[in-house]
């Protein structure tokens, strides 16, 4: 067979792309060259899309392909790390805005915590909420700034939010404390049981077998409460002896008569003043409480408007001030918050007088009527001075040396010079004027009573300048620097029957009018003397007989500040 030959329609078909390609390319000479001026160089500029361009592509599609290809991995980087900055940029922004949203709810929160503690008057709350307002707009403009991406203002918003945290937690924590130390509204008697100190028992159970000596003269219930609290825990009766009196107890343990004593804990300052070294002979090896309510009529007292007095006892302990104890320092207190008068009255602990409802008449030492509560102190005071005293405020040893240290100290006026005995606490020398004492120190000068003329007189007297130093301390602005610090570290060693909300009422009323007060001192005035004591029925101990006229006077003076008077010669506290 021959060649086959092509059909003429086949060839034809063949050549048509080839000539529809030529005629394209004879079609448009113009958009070549159109094409070759757009790619010159325009300098650095980077050159737009043109019609031309898109039309070159549109009819050059391959060419535009070439060139995606070459340039592919450069836009999308370049695309990809302005996405990426984009990005950032707006998470910042966001972490910004957050951050002014958490400073407002803890500028809030900041604010809700001081009403809360009430003793700011309302100008002062309202300067507050305006400054809290002011920084919070500025972390909030900080936000919108093109420049710095905004860290300083991020940097302003963290650092505002930690200081009102800390604000928030201690304002807390001193409205937490300021509710342990007020309101109190209960006393507590330690019923102990005492055997001489080399003796072998270190437990109650121990001493199982013991034969106890116990007295019903008084504290009989409080005796007979523990008495029953130490059979059940036995498991069995006790056997016990009865004596007319607390010398006749102690006495009969120090012959061997019995092995334990069963009694009132507060006594313990009468049995050393009775008995030589008597703490040290004994050992107490167990312990009964009992919690009774005080009756509180102080809630109806308008602190703000009433004169009203206030029962300052120290005890004579570093332990839980809501014990029973004798009460070595005894002061009262009458304000009148309209005339900004305070009258400070001082009273001997051993002032001889009947204790209302306890003693049935007999006399005793007003420091003694403390072991019975300070209610006792309050209602015998009340008694001497034919005043009302609806407050009360305990404090001890340890209260005292805090509250002067978180102070920076107190300036302490001394009428002699003298050097304070050991049975003080701290051995120092009391320059004559004025004298910075710290904490301890304070402390000392106010127990000292034998290196000093006039004793416990004057005892009285330098107890008395150690609180007026106190209370121009507490009225500076030391006061509101400290307030926190002076709140918290009293807790759980004072303790008053004023309210919450009246302390809140004191304070906020005097940050409110800021005025001076007038404080005028007077002690009351005896002699030494030895007399039987009720608490302590046996032998006469040492007493003072109250000086009358002196008692008089006191009387006179109270009438006078509730009456709205000033007094003349008083110190200015400013």
């Amino acid at each position: 067979m021959g060649k086959r030959e092509m059909p003429a329609k086949e060839h034809r078909t063949q050549r048509r792309p080839q000539d529809s390609r030529k005629s394209q390319d004879n079609r448009r000479p113009r958009d070549s060259r159109r094409t070759q001026d757009s790619r010159k160089p325009q300098g650095n500029r980077r050159p737009e899309k043109s019609r031309r361009e898109l039309e070159e592509v549109y009819y050059n599609p391959a060419k535009s392909m070439a060139g995606d290809r070459r340039g592919s991995g450069t836009n999308k980087k370049s695309s990809g790390n302005r996405k990426e900055t984009a990005r950032k940029g707006n998470k910042k922004d966001v972490l910004g805005l957050i951050l002014a949203g958490l400073q407002g709810l803890v500028s809030v929160v900041f604010m809700v915590m001081l009403f809360i503690l009430d003793m700011l008057p309302i100008e002062y709350l309202g300067i507050i909420a305006v400054i809290l307002l002011l920084l919070f707009g500025i972390t909030l403009a900080t936000q919108f700034r093109k420049k710095g991406r905004h860290i300083g203002g991020k940097i302003f918003s963290f650092f505002i939010m930690i200081l009102l945290l800390f604000a928030t937690y201690y304002i807390g924590k001193a409205n937490g404390a300021l509710g342990k130390i007020s309101g109190g509204s209960y006393k507590v008697d330690n019923m102990v049981v005492a055997v001489l100190a080399d003796d072998g028992a270190e437990k109650i159970e121990d001493a199982a077998s013991y034969t106890f000596g116990v007295q019903y003269a008084m504290s009989g219930d409080d005796v007979r409460s523990a008495v029953a609290d130490i059979n059940e825990k036995l498991g069995t009766e006790i056997q016990t002896v009865e004596y007319g009196s607390l010398s006749e107890q102690a006495q009969a343990l120090h012959d061997g008569q019995v092995q334990a004593i069963i009694y009132n804990e507060g006594y313990t300052g009468i049995l050393e003043e009775a008995f030589e070294n008597y703490s040290k002979n004994v050992k107490v090896i167990y312990q009964h409480s009992i919690k009774k309510e005080l009756d509180n009529t102080a809630a109806q007292v308008e602190v703000k408007k009433d004169t009203f007095s206030v029962f300052i006892s120290g005890i004579d302990v570093f332990g839980p001030i809501e014990t029973n104890s004798r009460s070595d320092v005894n002061i009262v207190a009458t304000i009148n918050p309209t005339t900004h008068q305070i009258l400070l009255t001082t009273t001997p602990r051993d002032y001889y007088v009947e204790i209302p409802g306890i003693s049935g008449g007999q006399k005793d030492k007003l420091t003694h009527a403390g072991i019975y509560g300070v209610d006792a102190s309050m209602r015998t005071l009340s008694q001497l001075y034919d005043t009302e005293i609806p407050f009360y405020a305990r404090v001890n040893f340890t209260s005292l040396i805090e509250i002067v240290d978180q102070l920076g100290g107190v300036d302490v006026e001394s009428e002699f010079a003298f050097t304070t005995s050991e049975d003080s606490g701290l051995v120092m020398d009391v320059a004559q004027g004025t004298n910075h004492f710290n904490g301890q120190q304070a402390l000392a000068f106010s127990r000292e009573r034998q290196n000093i003329e006039g004793g416990d007189n004057q005892r009285g007297k330098n107890q008395q300048a150690v609180i007026t130093g106190l209370i121009k301390k507490m009225i500076s602005p030391a006061m509101l620097v400290n307030a926190n610090g002076i709140i918290n570290s009293v807790s759980g060693n004072v303790e008053t029957n004023m309210s919450q909300d009246q302390i809140q009422d004191l304070i906020k009323d005097q940050l409110a009018q800021g005025k001076a007060w007038n404080i005028y001192s007077v002690a009351a005035a005896g002699t030494g003397d030895e007399q039987v004591c009720f608490s302590y029925g046996g032998g006469a101990l040492y007493v003072m007989q109250p000086d009358q006229a002196s008692v008089d006077t006191i009387r006179s003076l109270i009438d006078r500040v509730e009456n709205g008077e000033t007094l003349e010669g008083s110190e200015i506290a400013q």
